[in-house]
């Protein structure tokens, strides 16, 4: 089965993301920081990881830079989430590693075509 971790200090968007993605069978794990979530793909590294830009602790960038260093943290596809209609931050979350970006708030629609694609891009 597939596997996805949502990074989001949002109770609210983990909770509408982590229904999308179990239909869509996914395994589905949560974290509520970038820490959490360094922590959690130290244990167990995800296929894909559906990760909020501000966060508190560390951020999603922080998190990101970190886990592209890590070992095997090349592997899962991100696909970066944000509020920021900021084309410079989008520029600095590729740049750094990301695979996609939406923006916030997403519906189903947009969250199963972004998944879609990571799909089709592992396959």
């Amino acid at each position: 089965m597939r596997t996805c971790l949502i990074v989001d200090d949002s109770s609210v968007v983990r909770k509408v993301a982590r229904r999308i993605l179990e239909d869509l069978d996914y395994s589905v794990d949560e974290a509520e920081d970038g820490q959490e979530a360094i922590d959690k793909c130290r244990q167990q590294m995800p296929d894909t990881i559906l990760l909020d830009w501000n966060m508190p602790i560390m951020s999603g960038l922080e998190f990101l830079k970190l886990l592209r260093a890590y070992v095997g943290g090349e592997k899962p596809r991100v696909i970066y989430c944000t509020v920021e209609n900021d084309i410079g931050a989008i520029a600095l979350a590729l740049k750094a590693g990301a695979d996609d970006y939406m923006m916030k708030p997403f519906d189903r629609a947009i969250l199963e075509a972004k998944f879609d694609l990571a799909e089709n891009a592992a396959a």
